[in-house]
């Protein structure tokens, strides 16, 4: 067993906590968008600011030991790996700049909501197109990333991976950032 292979275990590994996270995170935001009341929503908003401290350890994971397989094996100028470093960095801007910014506003309103139904402003919140957008595009550019590794593509493919991802991310984010619709009994006739 040879140093690159341990180094390369620990960039899966560091991914698939990444990627866990985020499943965990989806399952948080699609609870929220479909709770009614503050006692439905107050332990998937928790799991979701417990799972979120995650993403920064997964992160230094990722950029660590593919900088250690970038200098032993590969190089810095390699398109694929310059690409893929510029993807990971708007994950790191994205993560904790626009969907933290909004998963925090979104944990306020629950806090300011009190007991009983879910207010308009937390149920408006659940379904932030920017906060969906970020969390759900993030794993897009993550899976960019992947076909990246795996192809090693050129420059424009590489790019293409990245956004491709980034654009099918957005578009699942947008088809599930809306209130979900609520289905009303139907209207009995007076006898």
């Amino acid at each position: 067993m040879d140093t690159y292979h341990v180094v390369l275990f620990l960039h899966l590994l560091a991914l698939f906590i990444g990627i866990g996270a985020a499943a965990v995170i989806s399952i948080c935001l699609f609870r929220l968008r479909a709770a009614q009341t503050l006692a439905e929503a107050g332990p998937w908003g928790q799991l979701a600011g417990q799972v979120e401290k995650v993403f920064p350890v997964a992160i230094l994971g990722l950029f660590g030991s593919g900088a250690y397989m970038t200098s032993d094996v590969w190089t810095w100028s390699t398109h694929w790996i310059d690409v893929s470093i510029a993807g990971l960095v708007i994950v790191v801007l994205q993560g904790p700049f626009v969907a933290g910014t909004r998963a925090h506003k979104l944990k306020q309103a629950l806090m300011e909501n009190g007991g009983g139904a879910l207010g308009e402003k937390a149920r408006r919140l659940a379904c932030d197109p920017a906060l969906w957008t970020a969390s759900f595009a993030n794993v897009g550019i993550v899976l960019g990333i992947v076909w990246n590794m795996t192809q090693k593509p050129g420059t424009g493919g590489s790019i293409a991976a990245i956004a491709g991802g980034y654009v099918v991310g957005a578009a699942i984010a947008w088809r599930f950032a809306r209130a979900p619709v609520v289905e009303t009994a139907p209207a009995v006739e007076p006898a």
